[in-house]
């Protein structure tokens, strides 16, 4: 099989940004650790060096063993005995060959065992892992769990945990339940807490991916008579400690390798992470946004399977004497798949270096004051990183959906079929835009970037940047885009009505979405000219899309909003 990191070089375009040179310099607290670690960069070229050899061992065991598997894992899945989850035979293969490659903890630091990866790398090994097998990205994934243990647990709880996880315990984040799914302040499962300090967890947990993880980070109720946010906590439990069984394994449409569980807790011993009351206040919006990053991450790793899987089939199928993709309406469903993997990878990456920027300078805070024009930085790149996160989950994942769509219709009747693994990947698709807060939910967190401009600030930002003469036309097209969506934002926005301004919420975020991916495409393709086929071709996409949304918007009664109810 290919090496799924050195067959894709828009990764390595990605990895080199120029920002990457700055995020590097400061997470490396400029290169200082190499005086205490042995395997730790010297300067940036070597820290590149780094991240391309870890990902090159990524890229090879997902195309030689975790791909290979994903067949028989799709099959046989999980199952459960005595409380307890048995992945199936060749996920553990999977994991066993992650821990062996020292794949596990790898944003997390040296100190703790850890690679001290940049969040962006780490996202990168997450969208080719993903790309090999969906699921299985999910038990790999979780691991980034411990990035909430190291910024809001106390130090004997990160020497405890996080170095488990750097050895390769898995993770879970064990939220929902029964009559608590998007709705997170109406958890009920009890946490009482012991006169020796200790926590005891009682209740019912569900839809909680590799529920029977080693570590689980966990959302309960600490404060007797409370019913909303305020009353709720995070706690650590360890598996080792006993008390939680798995009742069931959901019986899923995909991502059948990745065990989603019903718990239950039966006075499971456990310890409070941070101070209580702020369990979903603080630190599930944390962790939140770091899995919502993950499946933007998984989105753009299964488009980038669809492509590939509808460019080799439309390449080998003859039919009337030619090859397929010879016929304009299968290279033009080809052009778009990849317009549409390319502008949701350029968005997933601007994100994954945003949160970079804001989480390194957090934890340089830890160790010394930060400067005046630090702290301005930092709360810039926090405020985009916050602004851009819906954007690559919601977007990114509907996306994935309309490919792994079109990567079946390629195929055509035998893409129905099991024989191909586009069957698969569209299963495993689906919930893309779903877990981690639906499509409809990354619109309430993006649409206050759309009214207090932060996502029309971005735009004119990368309209301020010169490209090449050729590019001058769609940069001067993009600026003509962002003009009409900054009136359909002004048009909704002199409407005191909230019923209408959320009605519209939707197509003003993806008017934003699609003019924000047409700028960074446009400056991808200034660095690199093998983007500007997708840059152009995804402004067209973009152009319609924004001009269909704004004719809606203009030609709207806002008067006529119940009309839409359906009773």
């Amino acid at each position: 099989m290919a090496n799924f990191y050195t067959d894709n070089p828009d990764l390595r375009h990605h990895l080199t940004h120029p920002l990457m040179e700055k995020i590097v310099a400061l997470k490396e607290r400029n290169y200082t650790d190499a005086e205490k670690y042995d395997y730790a960069p010297l300067d940036y070229a070597d820290a590149q060096d780094s991240y391309d050899k870890v990902l090159e061992i990524v890229g090879e065991i997902c195309g030689d063993i975790i791909a290979s598997n994903a067949e028989d894992v799709d099959h046989q899945g999980p199952s459960v005995a005595d409380g307890r989850v048995i992945y199936a035979d060749a996920t553990k293969v999977n994991l066993d060959a992650c821990r062996k490659a020292g794949l596990m903890g790898m944003a997390m630091p040296r100190r703790y065992g850890g690679l001290n990866f940049p969040i962006t790398p780490y996202i990168m090994a997450a969208d080719i892992v993903s790309r090999a097998d969906t699921g299985f990205e999910n038990l790999w994934g979780l691991q980034d769990c411990a990035e909430t243990i190291y910024e809001f647990a106390n130090e004997d709880q990160k020497q405890r945990f996080i170095t488990r996880v750097c050895q390769g315990e898995t993770m879970s984040m064990d939220l929902t339940e029964p009559d608590a799914g998007s709705d997170l302040q109406s958890v009920m499962l009890r946490a009482t807490e012991q006169p020796d300090g200790t926590w005891r967890l009682n209740g019912v947990k569900r839809f909680i991916t590799n529920g029977d993880s080693d570590i689980h980070l966990v959302l309960a109720r600490s404060e007797a008579g409370t019913k909303d946010g305020r009353g709720l906590s995070m706690f650590i439990y360890d598996k080792r400690d006993g008390g939680v069984n798995v009742r069931r394994i959901e019986n899923k449409m995909g991502i059948k390798g990745s065990p989603t569980c019903e718990l239950t807790y039966k006075n499971a011993k456990a310890e409070l992470c941070g101070s209580r009351r702020m369990g979903l206040i603080k630190y599930v919006m944390a962790l939140m946004n770091g899995a919502r990053l993950g499946i933007a991450a998984q989105s753009v790793g299964v488009s980038e399977l669809a492509y590939r899987e509808a460019l080799a089939y439309a390449r080998d199928r003859k039919q009337f004497g030619k090859a397929i993709i010879e016929f304009p309406a299968v290279y033009e469903m080809l052009s778009v798949m990849k317009a549409k993997l390319d502008a949701s990878r350029s968005l997933l990456y601007e994100c994954a270096r945003f949160v970079d920027m804001y989480k390194v300078y957090d934890d340089i805070a830890k160790e010394r004051s930060l400067t005046p024009e630090e702290r301005k930085e930092s709360k810039m790149y926090s405020r985009q990183a916050d602004a851009l996160t819906p954007l690559a989950k919601g977007m990114g994942s509907e996306y994935c959906n309309q490919n792994a769509y079109d990567c079946i219709q390629i195929h055509g009747g035998s893409g129905f079929m099991k024989d191909y693994a586009c069957e698969r990947l569209y299963r495993d698709a689906r919930i893309t835009s779903i877990y981690e807060g639906t499509t409809q939910l990354q619109v309430v967190a993006a649409i206050r970037h759309v009214t207090t401009g932060t996502y029309l600030g971005l735009i004119n930002s990368y309209l301020e940047n010169d490209v090449k003469p050729e590019l001058q036309s769609i940069k001067e097209r993009i600026r003509v885009m962002a003009e009409v969506y900054a009136k359909a934002v002004e048009t909704v926005g002199k409407v005191e009505d909230q019923a209408y301004g959320d009605f519209m919420a939707r197509r003003l975020v993806e008017m934003a979405g699609v003019t924000v991916m047409s700028c960074l495409l446009m400056l991808d393709a200034e660095r690199n000219d093998s983007f500007r086929r997708s840059a152009e071709v995804y402004l067209n996409l973009a152009q319609a899309e924004v001009t269909k949304h704004a004719e809606f918007i203009n030609t709207f009664d806002p008067e006529r909003v119940d009309e839409y109810k359906v009773m």
